[in-house]
């Protein structure tokens, strides 16, 4: 999910539930032990490391993986990984593998073997119903029926027209509309598409290609869009604009002469009535490009009471080392210190709280301390934030690269996938910490679980249920 230009404080260890999946499965480079293990399963934090889901047996190691998605209704949680060229679904009842939707194009290399995300797949993905909807490195949107046999699953594909992959995505709350990103274009670009609803039959269609005026988002500068998140109140996709010119007025916006020294935006679409240009916010219409405050964001999620919060990160500008939260329908905001470098970012209505995949939490200048045992420089961590009062919570050390996060309201259940360790894993954890979470060296979806007040979330789950879209 990152822009183009394209991560732990040691803790108290106790030894959880084992994994679910046998210990065949592990790397050969070392023998299996307990998962959630390690300074990524601290004792003194409310979200406690439950357990770690491996895939299946035979299955390649996880080096590669992107954006994650729940659906609390069907019990499934989905991961876009890369290493198996699949979707990977979880059951988040049993907590086991289920499936892979598979036919992607998987890991592509740059020449010195690190991964180029930019032409990788899949990216993003998001469902609704029987629907999974996820993009490809060549610019594909791909559309799965869970509801069918595994042969069949795969329905469509629809090319949006560019040579890099599809990344993010958000859908309506009806499943009927559907607004993809192509980050990594030049420039980069939106797509907006006619979902298929609750109807069983795909047939989705291109409705608008999006772009932003280039007075804004200049061509040629490294510029990208990422992830949008869909407001049901105000009838909204906002999404990320890591970075814009002029915010502030004569600021560095070329990613090719560092420092970048201009801020982000928020980019507000009007599904029903598309533009193909999109310029400065217009209040009469509420569309356009919002000006952020100190945050060149990624992530971008909605929270209670039309509130949203960015994933700012200083890979984007180095002195923006705050997470923001801005409302949808006043567009007031509030900067939250303490916590930086998110990619993915969930709001989980099941115990009110917004959780960050925040891999880049280094603050200024991109320094991270070496955790007690391990083996590189960390900096990689779960935020979690309370949605009612915009506080920083607890942060849960992760394994370097956790760039993505994923909540079941349902089950209040937090799953951060991991990467596997090097050198058994190429490209994958510099440090100690996924393989203590994961309790082996070839990667794992990190199952976290948050117990809360019940009685407090009866009353306030009405407030929430408006915001909880299969997700």
């Amino acid at each position: 999910m990152f822009a183009r230009f394209s991560s732990r404080s040691s803790l108290a260890a106790i030894v959880a539930a084992p994994m679910l999946v046998g210990a065949g499965s592990l790397a050969t480079s070392g023998a299996a032990f307990a998962a959630c293990t390690g300074p990524g399963a601290p004792t003194n934090t409310e979200t406690r490391c439950l357990t770690a889901v491996e895939l299946p047996e035979g299955s390649a190691p996880m080096r590669s993986f992107d954006i994650s998605w729940v659906n609390p209704h069907r019990a499934e949680y989905y991961l876009a990984e890369r290493s198996n060229a699949a979707i990977v679904v979880i059951d988040t009842h049993s907590l086991k593998f289920k499936r892979f939707l598979t036919g992607f194009v998987g890991i592509k290399n740059n020449a010195n073997a690190s991964v180029n995300n930019n032409i990788s797949g899949p990216d993003g993905v998001v469902t609704h119903g029987r629907w999974v909807y996820a993009g490809d490195g060549n610019s594909d949107l791909r559309v799965y029926d869970l509801d069918a046999p595994a042969a069949s699953a795969f329905q469509e594909k629809k090319s949006t027209g560019g040579t890099t992959r599809v990344d993010e995505m958000a859908i309506t709350t009806d499943g009927e509309l559907l607004l993809v990103a192509n980050n990594a274009e030049d420039p980069p670009f939106g797509t907006l598409f006619a979902a298929n609803g609750d109807r069983n039959f795909s047939a989705i269609s291109i409705i608008q290609k999006i772009v932003v005026d280039d007075a804004i988002m200049p061509k040629d500068f490294g510029l990208s869009i990422e992830q949008p998140a869909w407001d049901p109140k105000t009838k909204r996709f906002y999404t990320s604009l890591p970075v814009i010119a002029n915010n502030p007025k004569g600021c560095n916006f070329d990613a090719n002469v560092p420092p970048v020294t201009c801020h982000g935006g928020l980019l507000v679409v009007d599904p029903t009535a598309p533009k193909a240009t999109y310029g400065a916010f217009d209040p009469s219409t509420n569309t356009g490009v919002i000006p952020l405050n100190l945050c060149s964001p990624n992530g971008a999620t909605v929270g209670p009471n039309d509130n949203l919060l960015l994933g700012c990160t200083p890979q984007n500008n180095p002195s923006d080392t705050s997470t923001l939260v801005i409302n949808a329908a006043t567009r007031h905001f509030a900067n939250i210190g303490g916590i930086t470098g998110s990619d993915e970012v969930w709001f989980n209505k099941g115990d009110g709280r917004y959780y960050t995949a925040s891999n880049r939490d280094c603050g200024k200048g991109g320094g991270c301390p070496a955790p007690t045992g391990t083996r590189a420089p960390g900096g990689a961590v779960l935020g979690g934030i309370a949605a009612a009062t915009n506080l920083l919570i607890e942060k849960i050390p992760q394994g370097q690269n956790s760039h993505s996060v994923a909540a079941d309201s349902k089950r209040n259940l937090i799953f951060v996938p991991q990467t596997g360790p090097t050198p058994a894993v190429p490209n994958g954890d510099t440090t100690d910490t996924g393989a203590g979470i994961c309790g082996g060296n070839n990667g794992c979806v990190a199952v976290y679980s948050h117990r809360v007040d019940r009685d407090r979330d009866d009353r306030d789950r009405d407030d929430r249920d408006d915001h909880d879209h299969d997700h």
